[in-house]
């Protein structure tokens, strides 16, 4: 059973749950609208393949608990993912992010490339700041759709539709992911063009066909910029990606780690 409790780390408790064992670790990353809880399906899929697996909650968000006694706030979500690392003698580690988590990735990756074995962003903007991607998400923006709740927004209607359980437990976990008043963890540096082009990690990049936010579109355009990076889709899965498409998303994964390249390059 995997074992969870708070990692006394500079300027917070983190809130982490880790399965254990001798098998190579793999650190996740939720959204926004997340916390760890939202990985189940990949934790119990990772673990049975023989991995490590380890997710958190990011300051601000769940379980976890700022502690300004002992550091400085709101810190950085790349120094909290490094500090954990050390904390649990995570040598080297593979990564990945979703949505939101797939910012703090790509931050620690242009940051820590010594400490990654692979990294893997979904569904994510990747909240890359040139200009040509803030173009393409503001001719893409719904009207109102920020005003409305997470899952619409958020998982696809496919899945809403068709999975009324699966989508109530997405509303409880996005309920009380985010904690009220808690300020936002900027990243060590802006994402730009200029930086993922440090990136020297083996990447995949995998869109969401039915993703309002983050398309493959908007995604194509800067995952070229991560030097080598591979590229995949998933059908039918809106921005909850991981969530929507467990089975598929799981089996990406674990070929990606297993098989060096089996994926092809971005598209152009």
């Amino acid at each position: 059973m995997p074992r969870s409790e708070r990692a006394p780390l500079p300027g917070v408790q983190l809130w982490f749950t880790d399965t254990g064992g001798s098998g190579e670790p793999i650190v996740l990353m939720h959204a926004i609208t997340g916390t760890s809880e939202s990985w189940a399906s990949q934790i119990s899929a990772f673990a049975q393949a023989g991995y490590r697996v380890i997710a958190f909650d990011r300051r601000g968000w769940g379980r976890s608990l700022a502690d300004p006694a002992s550091g400085a706030q709101p810190g950085s979500a790349a120094d909290d993912l490094h500090a954990l690392a050390d904390h649990l003698a995570l040598r080297r580690f593979h990564l990945i992010g979703v949505a939101g988590g797939g910012f703090v990735a790509l931050d620690y990756a242009a940051a820590h490339p010594e400490r990654l074995s692979s990294l893997m962003i979904a569904a994510s903007t990747g909240s890359v700041s040139d200009k040509e991607i803030q173009d393409v998400i503001a001719r893409i923006e719904i009207p109102g759709i920020r005003s409305l709740p997470g899952h619409f927004r958020e998982v696809g209607a496919s899945y809403r539709g068709t999975n009324p359980e699966g989508t109530k437990r997405w509303l409880e976990i996005e309920e009380h992911a985010r904690q009220a008043g808690a300020p936002t963890q900027p990243l060590r540096s802006p994402n730009t063009y200029a930086k993922l082009a440090t990136i020297t990690t083996r990447t995949l990049v995998v869109a969401a066909d039915a993703d309002l936010l983050a398309p493959p579109a908007l995604m194509k355009l800067w995952a070229r910029h991560v030097k080598g990076a591979q590229w995949t889709t998933v059908p039918d899965a809106g921005h909850s990606i991981a969530w929507e498409q467990p089975a598929i998303f799981n089996d990406i994964v674990l070929k990606f780690l297993k098989e060096g390249r089996p994926f092809g390059d971005v598209p152009q």
